[in-house]
């Protein structure tokens, strides 16, 4: 059986749930706790040195980790149901859809840090945050610690973050007038790769823009998303309920 380490609240862990739902593949639910820095522990930078969720443990033992190298992973090894085009140009297309949600991550981080891990980063002492710095090993992700205990997103930094994600709902708007999913007709893992983004914006960041008016062919496509067995099964539940 394989063995998920993830957050019920992590964008990248709800990628990779939706992927093994959606194959019917069940596994042993290992949640790590972000706020308490359990990702950095030596044991689990063992299996996944970037220090980051989820990881997929395999049936045979070997470790994955990246959503994305995750779910191309298990649409290669369970073909069905397909969630790759099967041209190889739909499969660059796709690729370009990961790739692009993935560059935006930031802008999610902004409004989803402040929910959890900057209410627990903030309340640390200095020593206590020199000590937790040692542990990151990204710089990247260091600064965006820094950033949650000391030096919280500013309300034009938000309205930025904002106004980027509302460029990706244009951009996957002018998709979606043309194939019924993101990629061509069928539903693929450039849907599943922004279904955190489009789940926070919906129910807190700019759920004006998810409205049929505004974004007529996104609201559609989110209903229909929705739908899907496989989402309750992932449960892609509301991001300040508690799990």
């Amino acid at each position: 059986m394989f063995i998920l380490h993830h957050g019920w609240r992590s964008s990248a862990s709800r990628r990779v749930r939706l992927c093994l739902a959606e194959k019917g593949l069940k596994f042993e639910s290992v949640l790590v706790d972000l706020t308490k820095m359990e990702q950095h522990s030596p044991e689990y930078l063992k299996l996944n040195p970037n220090g980051v969720i989820p990881l997929l443990i395999l049936p045979d033992g070997r470790s994955l980790y990246e959503s994305g190298t995750i779910c191309e992973y298990l649409d290669e090894t369970y073909p069905e149901p397909p969630l790759r085009p099967d041209d190889a140009y739909g499969r660059a297309e796709m690729r370009n859809w990961i790739r692009y949600a993935d560059e935006r991550i930031g802008n999610l981080i902004i409004f989803n840090w402040k929910h959890s891990i900057a209410k627990v980063a903030s309340k640390w002492t200095d020593a206590e945050l020199a000590e937790a710095m040692k542990k990151i090993p990204s710089k990247e992700r260091q600064q965006a610690w820094l950033r949650a205990a000391r030096q919280p997103y500013t309300a034009e930094e938000e309205n930025e973050a904002r106004r980027k994600l509302t460029v990706m709902l244009d951009k996957m708007e002018s998709n979606l007038a043309q194939h019924a999913w993101l990629v061509g007709d069928r539903y693929s893992l450039a849907d599943i790769a922004v279904v955190p983004f489009v789940k926070r914006m919906d129910e807190e960041i700019i759920p004006d823009e998810m409205s049929a008016a505004k974004h007529p062919r996104v609201h559609a496509w989110w209903q229909k998303l929705q739908a899907r067995p496989a989402f309750k099964e992932a449960r892609i539940e509301s991001f300040t309920s508690t799990l």
